[in-house]
């Protein structure tokens, strides 16, 4: 299945988790890819994996800080330039961070707020203009199952999700008319860095998660699982999804 033949993908948080196996997935459907990401470290992993795989020519790797706008501006136009314009935008990056509502400060809120709320619109408004320009061009952003579950000591984390997922539908519905869809994925109960180690206070009421398991499977899930999914609603099998969040949870939140 070669669904990224000649496709042009963008796609942050490519350093672990979702957004590195987005970025093998949409490589191993013949797409080429700029993978974005803070972590160094990661990106390397990112782009010996591609290479292993036969498709590093296929790759190219970018740092960037998606909260710093500066940055963002220069990082999308590199990858534009790169991949000589863009038609897919995969906004995975992104970071989670509990604690008491009563004990968050304004610094820890605005933190998560700056990265994954306003980090991903950064990434939206740079790369419209490639992306108006693009073939069937697709944003795929990550909201959560936070943005609609309680999610206790995860205020401002379900804020970020909850403003990412209200922003796709503004957007989807405002460049319909120009050929650009927009969709949110809401993962939960993913295997990943993020989820692995969500920093609960030590005091933590365990029993205000309702639920904690997928109703299928044995527990979580690989980021593989949100990829492929990822990969259909960038594909043209997803050419009819827009405007709407994809929850991926394995049923934990029925």
């Amino acid at each position: 299945m070669q669904r990224f033949e000649g496709r042009r993908a963008l796609i942050t948080g490519a350093g672990s988790g979702i957004g590195q196996a987005t970025v093998h997935r949409i490589l191993a459907e013949g797409g080429r890819a700029v993978a974005l990401d803070i972590n160094e470290a990661g990106l390397k992993a990112t782009a010996d994996r591609a290479a292993a795989d036969g498709a590093g020519d296929r790759l190219t790797t970018l740092t960037c800080d998606i909260s710093d706008e500066a940055a963002v501006r220069a990082g999308v136009a590199s990858a534009v330039e790169t991949l000589g314009g863009l038609d897919v935008l995969v906004n995975a990056a992104g970071i989670l961070r509990s604690a008491h509502t009563h004990e968050t400060t304004l610094d820890f809120f605005n933190k998560i707020i700056s990265i994954n709320l306003t980090g991903t619109f950064l990434m939206i408004r740079e790369s419209l203009p490639a992306l108006l320009e693009g073939q069937e061009p697709v944003v795929v952003n990550f909201s959560s199952t936070s943005a609609s579950f309680a999610h206790p000591y995860m205020a401002a984390y379900a804020a970020s999700k909850g403003g990412i997922q209200s922003m796709t539908h503004a957007i989807a519905s405002e460049y319909a008319k120009r050929g650009l869809r927009a969709v949110c994925v809401a993962p939960g109960s993913i295997q990943s860095g993020m989820t692995s180690d969500p920093g609960l206070p030590a005091d933590a009421d365990m029993s205000l998660f309702v639920k904690l398991a997928p109703a299928l499977g044995e527990g979580f899930a690989g980021p593989e699982t949100v990829a492929g999914v990822i990969a259909m609603l960038a594909s043209r099998d997803g050419a009819f999804v827009t405007g709407t969040e994809i929850r991926i949870d394995g049923g934990t939140h029925m």
